[in-house]
């Protein structure tokens, strides 16, 4: 497993990893397309699965993939999926990700930009592209650029 994890976090039962404290779990059509897009294009490893669930990591980073159908749907699901929401990842290096996903002939749904955000008397830069998966789960993957006083344009 690559990455790091906050030594404060929350510890599995099985392996005393350290975990995520928030992890979804996405609803998939396809979960066999599915975990080809997560796994082969963003590198994400599986940790482990049973038949219709997976679970995957990159590096602090943990999703679960089921096959929709089971127990959890509350109404229909409706192409695209996830309308609403995002998932922002964190990871060391985006343009390597924003290159795997470019080279699978995926096209972002936005392309590789720094954002600045405000953070009380600080803005917080970040590279940052988003793209959806094959269920329509938008993911936005970025990576830390600095920080600056508020109030600078770029």
């Amino acid at each position: 497993m690559t990455g790091s994890s906050d030594p404060g976090g929350p510890k599995s039962a099985t392996t005393l990893e350290i975990r995520a404290g928030l992890v979804p779990e996405l609803a998939c059509l396809d979960l066999q397309r599915s975990l080809a897009f997560w796994c082969d294009t963003l590198r994400f490893r599986v940790r482990y699965d049973r038949p219709g669930f997976a679970y995957l990591r990159l590096e602090c980073n943990e999703v679960m993939l089921e096959q929709a159908g089971g127990h959890w749907s509350t109404g229909p699901l409706d192409p695209p999926l996830g309308r609403g929401i995002n998932f922002q990842m964190e990871v060391t290096d985006v343009q390597r990700i924003l290159g795997r996903v470019t080279r699978a002939g995926v096209v972002p749904f936005r392309p590789l930009a720094t954002s600045w955000y405000r953070v009380k008397e600080i803005e917080t830069g970040q590279s940052e592209f988003l793209v959806t998966d094959p269920d329509g789960y938008l993911l936005r993957f970025m990576q830390h650029s600095g920080e600056r006083p508020a109030g600078k344009d770029d």
